[in-house]
């Protein structure tokens, strides 16, 4: 199994979700939440799964920062084979598709994208609410290749494994990866950054912070037991933690 981090690059993000890129220059100026926004390439022997889409940033040139990096692994987006996104907050979806000047395009047509339904009926009645690109969300389900997800966990595939364990949003979804005796946990925005390991907070930024804080208590737990490996998607420096 191999892992493909796909980082975007470090952010800030102010209160009403707005994203400006960190460089060197501003990195103490600007103001807001710092993260990285990294979604995740896992490679077995019969998937390439994307786990969780990215915020869509572009280069100077114009070319999504998520395939610049799969080009230079000498990977074709047409190869990915699924996406499984966590939950629906705009950091995290944007860069499944491709707005054009004629409308929109999926950045992996080949993929099946699986979407927990209850998420989505969140989504949907919270306008208002900042994490959402609205417009964005509303073309991705209008994909043909959507595969909707309404149980509280189960099996995708042989490798593949997901659990609805709410926290972050109410029905966020976490997942294993399971192959060759290799376990790769993705805990998405319950267990964003290594940081959320060593201190034990409820975050108000949370839906259920004291829910998303005992998950991680008990992932802390499993984890060191059967040696996971931990996919963080918003950690400034790191990519993946072995505990």
């Amino acid at each position: 199994m191999k892992i493909i981090p796909l980082k975007e690059g470090n952010f800030s993000a102010s209160k009403t979700k707005d994203f400006t890129l960190l460089t060197d220059k501003n990195f103490d100026q600007v103001k807001g939440i710092k993260m990285s926004v990294q979604p995740f390439l896992i490679i077995t022997d019969h998937d390439y799964i994307l786990l969780d889409g990215g915020i869509g940033w572009k280069n100077e040139e114009g070319k999504l920062i998520i395939l610049q990096i799969l080009e230079k692994e000498n990977i074709h987006p047409d190869q990915i084979t699924m996406v499984l996104l966590s939950h629906l907050h705009k950091d995290h979806i944007e860069g499944i598709i491709n707005k054009t000047s004629s409308g929109f395009e999926s950045n992996f047509p080949n993929a099946a994208i699986y979407i927990q339904k209850r998420e989505l009926d969140f989504a949907r009645n919270s306008i208002g609410n900042y994490s959402f690109d609205f417009d964005t969300l509303e073309k991705i389900v209008q994909l043909p290749n959507i595969v909707w997800m309404d149980e509280d966990q189960g099996d995708i595939n042989p490798s593949v494994s997901f659990e609805v364990v709410g926290g972050h949003t109410p029905f966020m979804q976490v997942f294993w990866i399971r192959e060759h005796g290799e376990t790769v946990f993705y805990g998405a925005d319950n267990l964003p950054q290594e940081s959320y390991i060593k201190f034990h907070v409820a975050y108000k930024s949370d839906y259920d912070g004291r829910k998303a804080m005992q998950l991680r208590q008990l992932w802390q737990q499993q984890a060191e037991k059967e040696q996971w490996k931990i996919l963080l998607y918003h950690d400034l420096e790191k990519t993946v933690i072995l505990l």
